[in-house]
């Protein structure tokens, strides 16, 4: 038998860089070991930078146009040979961050002829501990990640459910509440619900702060006020942390405390949720013949065995892939605010798993989005369970007895036992409705409003509140 472990290319051993890949990929630009890797090169090029251009350290040289826009390259230039080269550092330092610091000072020495960089080693990474580093690249890379590929899809999901409310604003459907019929609403209005929860949590996501810090071993700058006591070293910090584009923590132990990281994990993790209560709405509409599924839109030929089948595998995916997506990111949220005293290591293999955390939300939304893109509004049959449950209308009956009663007009005592006694277990005729109207000795006008009223037509302002999504 073959041993899969030893096939080239290597065999993925989780579905988001396997069966997946191609809805996961996108994320590997920011959330993956390599795009870690040049994020941490990129700091340790603009801490280099920063030093040299605010002249921090007496004697070290001024770097000219070209020594920077050399340096940037390295980091823009990162790929594949750069990769291989980094293991191959790391194997020798077993240490990943110590590894980038090599692999940089290997590139000041390959700068062209007459370039000051070769004599700046020391500058790499000085006054650095590795989490000054770290924290500064997951900054950036969680940020990018979540801002260049999760909000656009998380966005879209809203957009298409936006466009669905409004499509349907009108369409009149029985309501269930504990599963049994209830007053009626619109099938739009239902899905503005969960659009405007969704579009709540996508805009929690969007005011993210993403805190950085660079202080050293403790957090104290000890190093830096020994070493150069004449710089402003808080200044100097947070400059280069605002400079990156992030907000400064000025308060740290030798991390940064991750408290922004599970704020953000929490609110993705509660998009996830909302989600997956859309799939799961959407999966019994279709059950109850709502929706209508278009096989080609769907991607799916169905059940291997039983050939009149459409299966709502797309919100099935959705909802699996959520679950595992809100249990990483409750599991990050609850490890990364605990570090034991001033550091502890539990949060290095933790964030390593943050890419995968991603990468199972967004392949829920994707398989959410080609769901909904391959339905079809049955109104016929939204109709159907309407004209079948007359009993609905015992709710604005009652009510309207009640309002009449305060308004002065008699006989409309115990109208609650009154519609119980006619509705509760009970299928109601339209005639049997409209006989129980007609005895009550209702005001004319409020009678006439009753006897006009369907199912259908209870749906009270369902289809203009769908315009709050705008």
């Amino acid at each position: 038998m073959v041993d899969l472990s030893t096939v080239n290319p290597p065999i993925a051993l989780g579905p988001l860089d396997g069966r997946y890949r191609a809805v996961a990929a996108p994320l590997a630009n920011h959330l993956s070991e390599a795009a870690l890797n040049r994020a941490r090169l990129r700091v340790e090029v603009e801490w280099l930078i920063h030093l040299t251009d605010n002249r921090v350290l007496p004697g070290a040289p001024v770097l000219t146009q070209e020594d920077k826009t050399y340096l940037r390259d390295v980091v823009d230039g990162f790929g594949a040979e750069d990769i291989a080269e980094l293991a191959e550092i790391e194997a020798v330092t077993r240490h990943d961050v110590k590894a980038v610091e090599y692999l940089l000072k290997r590139r000041l020495d390959a700068a062209p002829a007459g370039s000051v960089l070769p004599t700046v080693h020391e500058i790499v990474h000085i006054f650095c501990t590795s989490e000054d580093v770290n924290n500064l690249s997951y900054a950036l890379t969680v940020r990018d990640a979540v801002e260049q590929v999760w909000l656009p899809a998380a966005r879209g999901l809203v957009e298409d459910l936006t466009a669905l409310a409004r499509d349907n604003s009108d369409a009149a459907m029985l309501s269930r509440t504990h599963g049994q019929a209830a007053t009626p609403s619109t099938l739009g209005k239902e899905m503005a619900v969960l659009a405007w929860r969704l579009s709540r949590q996508v805009a929690r996501v969007e005011r993210t702060e993403y805190l950085g810090k660079i202080n050293g071993a403790t957090g104290t700058y000890g190093a830096h006020v020994v070493s150069v006591p004449g710089a402003d070293w808080e200044r100097v910090a947070r400059g280069f942390v605002e400079g990156l584009g992030l907000t400064w923590n000025p308060l740290t132990t030798q991390i940064e405390s991750h408290d922004w990281q599970a704020e953000l994990y929490s609110d993705v993790a509660r998009f996830n949720r909302v989600a997956h209560n859309l799939a799961t709405d959407v999966w019994t509409y279709i059950s109850l013949g709502y929706f209508h599924q278009r096989l080609a839109a769907q991607g799916s030929t169905g059940s291997s065995t039983m050939p009149h089948k459409v299966n709502p595998i797309r919100f099935e995916n959705g909802e699996a892939n959520l679950e595992i997506s809100c249990a990483l990111l409750d599991t990050l949220a609850a490890t990364l605010v605990t570090s034991r005293l001033q550091r502890d290591l539990t949060d290095s293999t933790t964030q390593r798993n943050i890419g995968v955390a991603f990468g199972h939300s967004l392949l829920a939304l994707d398989n959410i989005r080609h769901g909904l893109a391959g339905l079809d509004v049955d109104r016929a049959r939204l109709l159907e369970d309407l004209d079948a449950t007359w009993e609905v209308l015992g709710e604005p009956v009652q009510q309207a007895m009640r309002a009449a009663s305060v308004a002065g007009a008699t006989g409309m005592a115990d109208p609650y036992e009154r519609l119980k006694e006619l509705t509760r277990g009970k299928k109601v005729t339209p005639e049997a409705m409209r006989s129980f109207i007609s005895g009550l000795g209702m005001p004319a006008d409020v009678e006439e409003r009753l006897l006009a009223l369907t199912p259908a037509t209870y749906t009270g302002l369902a289809e203009q509140l769908v315009a709050h999504l705008d």
